[in-house]
């Protein structure tokens, strides 16, 4: 278990949930911009929010947007030690520095600052800031290294009676990402904060991510995460929703899983899925939904939906935990649904898996008989 750190309201570490973390993209001096991009990275989930500081202009714009958003915003540094300590000066709940691209005298500024402000540090470490000693050491960079190089960052912190840490060590390599991580929770106590560098557009970002993540995350590492993607960072929010809530790490709505088809498919199992996939936009409910393309095994193989469907030629029959309701016919399927999400209560959501999933099918379940051969000749 990690130590616990306090970043604004939030506090991260221990045993704590997972945090979301994503980063602005607008130029954090125009406030107004800024601002309406964190304000809609809250409504899809994100917690914790990270913007640049390049400049005075921008350290100085940091309290007018503190004060109109609502989840702990951290500066993050690069070179300048005086934006470092104008940004606490300014408001920042936590500042992210790389301590590779700061003289020693500087941190220790940075450090006292912090301390006079009470607020926590991010230590970042990168292959781009290796000590030619490590690299000569090793010869590339490796994990290994990325840890050496971390491990003396934080004594110089501890030096000083600063242990507000929190620690990030990122390689654009998965394996590499997973290593490092594994090493870096064995030795030293502090909230990690997850995540690929360089990551790449939205489908290699999510999935380099999810690979980076989920053994870590499963195995209890990791405090905060951000998917990195070039792109809209909204996505990066959803994309960091998504990983959390098929871990069983967070509940946050209803989830859509589909499965390939197959012959036995009579229906548009493609339109049909891309249809509840809208549907279930429109409620924020935790429950399970199952979709199953054929009527052979889509109850049983889904009985632990909440609700379901499985699609026959021309119908589809709708059922709960895996037991047969009744049967409509294609046009209705999706009002059917519709009417039976909105039934769900609350509890029920709650009692349930914790998420919703909607799944697609047509493969049979280890070889089991079918429950009924179609809708016409199935229950209800």
């Amino acid at each position: 278990m990690t130590k616990s750190i306090k970043i604004g309201d939030k506090i991260i570490g221990g045993a704590r949930p997972v945090a979301i973390q994503s980063m602005t993209n607008t130029k954090t001096h125009d406030v107004e911009e800024t601002v309406a991009q964190i304000l809609e990275l809250e409504d899809h989930g994100c917690e914790i929010i990270r913007v640049a500081v390049p400049d005075k202009e921008a350290a100085l714009a940091l309290p007018k947007i503190k004060e109109r958003i609502h989840i702990p915003l951290i500066a993050d540094i690069h070179f300048d030690p005086e934006l470092a300590l104008l940004a606490i000066e300014n408001g920042a709940d936590k500042i992210r520095i790389n301590p590779g691209n700061l003289k020693d005298d500087d941190i220790e500024r940075i450090i006292k600052k912090a301390q006079e402000y009470k607020i926590p540090i991010r230590i970042g470490v990168n292959s781009g800031t290796l000590e030619k000693e490590i690299l000569e050491k090793y010869g590339r960079v490796t994990p290994e290294g990325l840890v050496e190089s971390l491990e003396k960052k934080i004594k110089l912190f501890e030096e000083k009676g600063f242990d507000d840490i929190v620690l990030s060590v990122k390689s654009s390599n998965v394996r590499d990402t997973i290593e490092v991580n594994r090493l870096i929770a064995k030795r030293f106590p502090y909230p990690i904060h997850l995540g690929v560098t360089e990551a790449g557009l939205k489908e290699d970002a999510v999935i380099k991510s999810a690979l980076a993540f989920g053994g870590l995350l499963n195995d209890g590492i990791g405090d905060t995460i951000r998917v990195s993607i070039t792109g809209n960072p909204v996505e990066e929010v959803e994309a960091a929703k998504k990983i959390l809530k098929f871990l069983n790490l967070k509940n946050s709505g209803p989830e859509l899983i589909s499965c390939p088809t197959c012959g036995r498919t009579e229906i548009d199992l493609i339109g049909l899925a891309e249809k509840v996939q809208k549907l279930l936009e429109t409620t924020d409910k935790d429950i399970k939904v199952a979709v199953m393309g054929c009527v052979v095994n889509g109850p049983g193989e889904a009985k632990e939906a909440d609700i379901g469907v499985a699609g026959g030629k021309g119908k589809a029959v709708i059922f709960k935990k895996g037991e047969v309701i009744k049967s409509v016919e294609e046009s209705q399927i999706l009002e059917a649904l519709k009417e039976e999400i909105e039934s769900l209560s609350t509890t029920h959501h709650l009692k349930g898996s914790g998420f919703a999933a909607v799944q697609l099918c047509g493969r049979s379940a280890q070889g089991r008989p079918p429950t009924f051969d179609c809708p016409d000749q199935g229950p209800g």
